[in-house]
Formats: structure tokens, C-alpha cells, sequence
């Protein structure tokens, strides 16, 4: 069938056209079947969608991306016929019914994902066949090597490559920012690519935003990595394993996460990683919440990581209260900055000392815990940061006030004498982000006041920072409603009288 091009000026990142239903009709095709687009030697597949007025019988719609592919012009005829639809929806519907699949179906489910030759429905139809019936060990693996092998790679032609991960869920973790240059200051080759923050008040790579460029091409990273040792970058800048990102637009809407471990480890595997500190955030508030439950994802990071030929190492780490005492990509770069000589909050240097000293063990490093102090208290870690500052093109010499942070600032204070007994990660999280993090780099909280504190009456708790008003605003409003700090004269057993008819909606947390 020819149909006249109408050019809709629509962005989609997959190949969409919109056919007049009678068209439709006669070519036997239905909405989300493909047709093949043909116009001399250019060839298409496009999803189709179906309109009743809007494309006139005789005329094809097409999106941006299929026109700019097919270098069509409004009122040009393209050859149009069905096609059948790619082999890996057979193997979704497979996986559906809850039977297993082989790799080489995982891999062609994977590389059509990419190739953007399934829909949307197509890939959340594979996502909940995941959630509902689980993973074997072995589907785990190969979707792994899929996700790594169909995106760039990193080769940096060595086989000791260190990497640290972590499941996330805690506010205010700047662990990264002082572990790399630990790392690389000690001689190991250790490439972070790092997220952005997608429900978190800021991920590492917002964080180091604030201090240099994160945004690298490959050959750029390589050239960081062999001056430095080290480097931290946005992993979305690179395109590494970028099924992944398709994943995730699925899955944060539907608050799940069944794709965890092929998730973390195909990014691992493709910057080259040999060996992999895991941290799992554990405890109220935060994805993980008991040991049993760390030590069950911990056994099964450890197993993935032996079938890919990586050796992992996981680390159940305390998530009750944010790391150290700022929230927000700009607050959390000032704090790692003036952290970096070991001096920071106890405990943010505790866990950068701890993740540090399980990467120097597989190197063998004797004393590891000593040897990583050394290098914060010496200057060598600070040395390092620097010199990864002014590789990745920023101002080596930048200093905390150059810093900023937004100009619209509340303290709140407390009403009463006592100690704070907890403060909620899920709430501290919704007013950071209230307040405009990650966004707007300037917002967020920092804390004066942490669980086991001792307050005075009229003590600053905390203060909140924005680059808006109306932000701060709304941030004050969700601070005073969600009360996410406790400060009182004893240990309250009862927390709160909850009606029947009370609901309570827990915020989903899904960092990578």
C-alpha cells in the first residue's frame, strides 16, 4: 500500500506511525503490530498506532524520529506492509506463562530492547514476567551479559579492576566521593560510574557535578582514569548497559524493582570490574530492613558476581538516619569536601573507611583499615580528589565557599528539651526534594541535630535550604506535616494512633 507522509512534529524515542483505521484495515494490522516502511533503499519497522480523524484514509503520520530516518517529505509516498513482530515478543509471552528462558532468548529480548523494536507495553509485560515468577541464578547471569554487551564498554587493558556499589535508600551518603580517591591514592584502578539521583535528594554523579564536569565521553573517562588511577562519572553520559534505563522507566512508576541484581552488576561488568564492594543500607526507612534480609541479597550479589567472573563483597551498613549531616547535591559536595582529610562526620568516614578497606582486602593489603586512614589523614585522599577534579576539567583548587547553596534558608528549631530518638529517611527524602534537590543543586537540609543528640530548647534541629520560594515553601509545609525528627525526654514506645481507615503509602526508593 503507498500512503502520502503528514509529518506530525511528535518525539517518541521509538519508531512510531499513526494509520487512518480503514488503512489499517486493509493492511491487517492492529495497534502496536509493525508495518515496514519503504521508500527506495530505506527501511523502517514502526510501531503503529490508529486514528480515526486525525490521519486521513490515504495518508501515513509519522513521528520526528521516522521521518528524520527516512528522510521523508510531507506528501511523499512510502511503500507501507505489515511485519511480523520481533521474535523476542514469543519469548516475553514465554516468560509470561512462567516458564524459564535460555540465554540467547534473553539476549535477543535485550537487544531489541535497545534497538527500541519493542513497545512500552511490550517491555513492562517483561519486567512484571520478572517480578511475578522471579529469577533463576542462571537468567540473572545471562540478562547480565546482555545488558553489558549490548551498550559500551570500558577497556582499560587490566584485569584488577575495583568498583563499589550501593543499593542506596539513605540520604546524604558522599561515600563515593571520598572512596575513589582512597582507592586510586593506594595505586588500585577504580572507574565509578555513578547515577543521578532518580527518587533520592541527590545521586553521586549530582553530587560531583558540583565540584567538575561528569558528563564524559568514553575516550575522555579512559584518559581520567589512566592519569588518575580513578574517576567519578555519570554512567548515562557513556550509554553503558542502557537496557537498563528502558527498565527503570518501567519499573519506578510501578514501585517495583525486580531487575536489582542484573541491573547493578551488567554496569559493574561493563566498565571491567574484577572486584565489588557492595553496600547494603539496612534498617527502617531504607530498601533493605533486617539482616536477614541484607545477609539474603548479600549471598545472592555474591553468587551473580562468580557466574560473571567478578568477586563481590558486601557490607550491611547502618540505615537508620542519613549519612553525616547534609542532604542535596551541593551541601553533600561541601560536606565531602571538607571531609576528604578524615575530619568530616564520624560516621560518613567510618563507612568511606570500611567500603575502602574490603576493596584494599582483595588487593591484599595488609592493615587495610590503618592504611586507609593513612591515606585520609595524610592528605594523599584530598591529594587525589583533586587531581580527578582537574582531570575531568574542573578547578582543582576549588574551596567550599565557591560552592553554593541556595540563598533561601529556614532553621527550624526545637520546642522542647531531651535527645532526637529517630529521624525518617522516606520523609527527609520528600522535603529535600520538595525544596528543589536534585534539581536545583543549591537545595536541601542540613542537619545539626542526629539520633542520640542531646537538644535544648530553642537548638537548631535543622535548617533548609532552597533556590525558590515557593519551594521553600512547600518544603516547610511537608516538614511540619511528616514531623521526620523525634527529640522528647525518654524513648516513646507509642509513636502514633493509627484509625482503621488511615492509609500509608511508603516511598519507593529505586537508586542505581
Amino acid at each position: 500500500m503507498l500512503l502520502k507522509v503528514k509529518p506530525l512534529r511528535l518525539e517518541a524515542k521509538k519508531p512510531i506511525v499513526i494509520l487512518n483505521k480503514d488503512d489499517a484495515w486493509d493492511l491487517g494490522v492492529k495497534p502496536l503490530d509493525r508495518v515496514e516502511l519503504r521508500a527506495g533503499k530505506k527501511r523502517e519497522i514502526a510501531i503503529v498506532n490508529i486514528a480515526e480523524r486525525f490521519i486521513k484514509t490515504g495518508s501515513i503520520g509519522l513521528y520526528s524520529r521516522v521521518q528524520d530516518d527516512m528522510n521523508a517529505k510531507a506528501g511523499q509516498l512510502l511503500k507501507v506492509i505489515p511485519s511480523e513482530p520481533p521474535e523476542s515478543l514469543g519469548f516475553i509471552r514465554k516468560r509470561l506463562a512462567g516458564n524459564r528462558l535460555m540465554p540467547k532468548e534473553i539476549s535477543q529480548i535485550i537487544r531489541d530492547v535497545v534497538d527500541e523494536r519493542l513497545s512500552e507495553i511490550e517491555i513492562t509485560s517483561f519486567v512484571i514476567s520478572l517480578y511475578n515468577h522471579k529469577m533463576t541464578m542462571r537468567e540473572a547471569a545471562a540478562l547480565s551479559r546482555a545488558m553489558a554487551l549490548t551498550g559500551e564498554t570500558l577497556d582499560l587493558g587490566k584485569k584488577e579492576i575495583y568498583d563499589k556499589h550501593s543499593v542506596g535508600g539513605v540520604p546524604g551518603d558522599n561515600t563515593s566521593i571520598l572512596l575513589v580517591p582512597i582507592v586510586a591514592a593506594a595505586g588500585l584502578t577504580i572507574p565509578k560510574t555513578s547515577s543521578r539521583a532518580i527518587t533520592a535528594p541527590a545521586g553521586t554523579a549530582d553530587r560531583m557535578e558540583c565540584l567538575c564536569p561528569v558528563e564524559l565521553e568514553l575516550e575522555e573517562i579512559k584518559q581520567v582514569v589512566r592519569k588518575t588511577n580513578g574517576c567519578l562519572v555519570w554512567g548515562g553520559a557513556v550509554d553503558l548497559a542502557p537496557a537498563d534505563d528502558a527498565f527503570i522507566r518501567i519499573e519506578y512508576p510501578l514501585s517495583i524493582d525486580p531487575m536489582l541484581l542484573p541491573s547493578v552488576l551488567s554496569k559493574k561488568k561493563a566498565v571491567g570490574a574484577r572486584y565489588v564492594v557492595i553496600d547494603i543500607p539496612t534498617g527502617r526507612g531504607v530498601k533493605v530492613k533486617t539482616a536477614e534480609e541484607a545477609e539474603e541479597l548479600a549471598n545472592q550479589f555474591i553468587e551473580l558476581g562468580k557466574k560473571l567472573g567478578m568477586m563481590i563483597s558486601c557490607a550491611s551498613t547502618l540505615g537508620e538516619q542519613p549519612i553525616g549531616y547534609a542532604i542535596g547535591p551541593a551541601l553533600e559536595a561541601r560536606e565531602a569536601l571538607q571531609s576528604i582529610d578524615g575530619t568530616g562526620p564520624p560516621d560518613l568516614i567510618d563507612k568511606a573507611v570500611h567500603l575502602s578497606s574490603i576493596l584494599f582486602d582483595f588487593k591484599g593489603i595488609k592493615n587495610s583499615r590503618e592504611k586507609v586512614l593513612e591515606i585520609l589523614k595524610s592528605g594523599k585522599a584530598e591529594k587525589k580528589l583533586r587531581e580527578i577534579i582537574e582531570a575531568q576539567g574542573g578547578d582543582p583548587k576549588i574551596k567550599v565557599a565557591d560552592i553554593q547553596i541556595g540563598p533561601k534558608n529556614v532553621r527550624i528549631k526545637s520546642n522542647t528539651n531531651g535527645k532526637v530518638w529517630w529521624i525518617s529517611n522516606s520523609a527527609v527524602i520528600e522535603v529535600a526534594r520538595a525544596a528543589g534537590a536534585p534539581k536545583d543543586k543549591g537545595a536541601g537540609i542540613l542537619f545539626h541535630k542526629k539520633i542520640g543528640d542531646t537538644v535544648r530548647k530553642g537548638d537548631v534541629l535543622f535548617e533548609i535550604f532552597a533556590e525558590k520560594a515557593h519551594k521553600m515553601n512547600r518544603a516547610l509545609k511537608i516538614a511540619k506535616k511528616s514531623k521526620f525528627i523525634e527529640v522528647g525526654r525518654r524513648f516513646r514506645m507509642l509513636l502514633e494512633k493509627i484509625p482503621a481507615r488511615k492509609e500509608h503509602e511508603e516511598l519507593f526508593v529505586l537508586e542505581r
